[in-house]
């Protein structure tokens, strides 16, 4: 994050207090409402999302026909011995997720949550590695733990009989392992080969948007690869069931779902894709975002001030705040811009300031040097329309509006990167 020089200036007035504005902090998404709370792996909850039950479902199902070939003796019970692989399946796939989420927090790296969902699972990390290196760890270590447990479930083979129940699950999850972990490799973003090539990249032209953006188009061309790819590898026969005798509705079938699946995973790796370099872009520029440059010019009013002369004063002054202080000049509360808007202008001599207040507060207190990811999360932390901006020594600098932040914010977002 870059520290521009300069020296300090005061809030520009461009107009006075009252204008219209969304008045909201920039939230973070909430967390999933419709997951299930499976628990948490040091202090990170781990949630299974609604999806979940229908990739379980499908697993089940497929699988099941699979086993009805291999141990046609199991008659119904195919099906719960399905169920368990799914879940077996799942539960790899949580190993893999929370090999990412040690080496994050190894890194210092806040993980907001792990979530299992239709395809596979997601470490949702809050913030970036600081060095290539330990971006290239990061993304490396769960596709190695899914080796690692298909290796392991290789080696269990030699302890079970072929044919039997034991040996068929394992050599599917010996399976479903080794593709995870292939899968992940591959060097598009958003997978974890992705962010490999990402830090790769990094390290040789010393910019990470360098590497987000190498990696997010490869990423692009992967989704048109599975796309086109995973539909014509299994009417080929490439996939399974070349060369085999099947029925017209097992082949319409089994071409249906590859195209489902090519479609779905092809729209996760593309808009996965769009999503890192989006978040890249205004990673690059959040430095730009600084409470000091937003903030607004303020005047100081007593509470029992009406309306009308403190929008006097504050267009007098050439500012677009007020400030409500006690009898000392010590500020107590900000007047809302969105209480302003709602007055009518006919009443605004008989409305006085302070029933338009909201209370300044600790978490409404905002150091004028407060810039970045800094200063977005400390308002996304106090939720607020307006927040009293003060100096290292305790003086008022300004007003700091929330629709400020946020239009500057949207601004970052479309702005190209570099």
């Amino acid at each position: 994050m870059d520290e521009s020089g300069g020296q300090k200036r005061r809030p520009e007035g461009d107009g006075r207090p009252g204008a219209p504005g969304p008045g909201k902090a920039p939230e973070r998404p909430r967390e999933p409402g419709g997951g299930l709370l499976m628990g948490r792996f040091f202090g990170v909850p781990i949630y299974v999302a609604p999806s979940w039950f229908l990739v379980a479902a499908l697993i089940t199902w497929v699988f099941g026909g699979q086993l009805d070939r291999v141990l046609p003796e199991l008659g119904g019970a195919r099906y719960l011995v399905s169920l368990f692989f799914a879940v077996a399946f799942y539960a790899s796939v949580l190993v893999h997720e929370l090999a990412h989420t040690v080496v994050a927090l190894r890194q210092k790296l806040p993980v907001r949550r792990i979530q299992l969902q239709f395809f596979g699972g997601v470490s949702e990390i809050e913030k970036e590695s600081e060095t290539p290196g330990r971006e290239f760890l990061l993304a490396f270590v769960g596709p190695l733990l899914s080796l690692v447990l298909g290796g392991a479930f290789y080696l269990a083979l030699d302890l079970v009989e072929p044919g039997t129940v034991p040996g068929v699950l394992i050599a599917g999850l010996t399976i479903s392992n080794l593709l995870v972990a292939v899968f992940n490799l591959l060097p598009g973003l958003p997978l974890d080969g992705g962010r490999m090539l990402r830090a790769v990249v990094w390290k040789l032209t010393g910019k990470p948007m360098s590497g987000t953006v190498a990696a997010a188009w490869v990423g692009r061309v992967l989704a048109v690869a599975v796309l086109i790819g995973l539909p014509l590898l299994t009417h080929t026969g490439t996939l399974g069931g070349a060369g085999q005798e099947v029925d017209g509705m097992d082949t319409v079938m089994d071409a249906l779902l590859a195209a489902i699946l090519a479609a779905i995973l092809a729209a996760i790796i593309w808009t996965g894709a769009g999503n890192s370099l989006r978040v890249a872009r205004l990673r690059e520029h959040l430095p730009d975002l600084r409470a000091r440059a937003l903030t607004r010019r303020a005047v100081p009013v007593e509470e029992a001030t009406p309306l009308s002369e403190a929008l006097r004063r504050a267009n007098e002054a050439g500012a677009r705040a007020l400030v409500v202080v006690d009898p000392h000049g010590d500020p107590v509360s900000l007047v809302r811009e969105a209480a302003i808007v709602g007055v009518p202008e006919h009443r605004r001599p008989w409305v006085a300031v302070g029933g338009l207040a909201q209370e300044i507060t600790e978490g409404t207190r905002v150091a004028a040097e407060l810039a970045g990811e800094e200063l977005l999360e400390r308002l996304r932390a106090h939720p607020a329309s307006e927040y009293l901006v003060v100096e290292e020594d305790g003086a008022v600098y300004g007003v700091l509006a929330a629709s400020d932040v946020e239009r500057a914010f949207v601004k970052a977002m479309a702005r190209p990167g570099s």
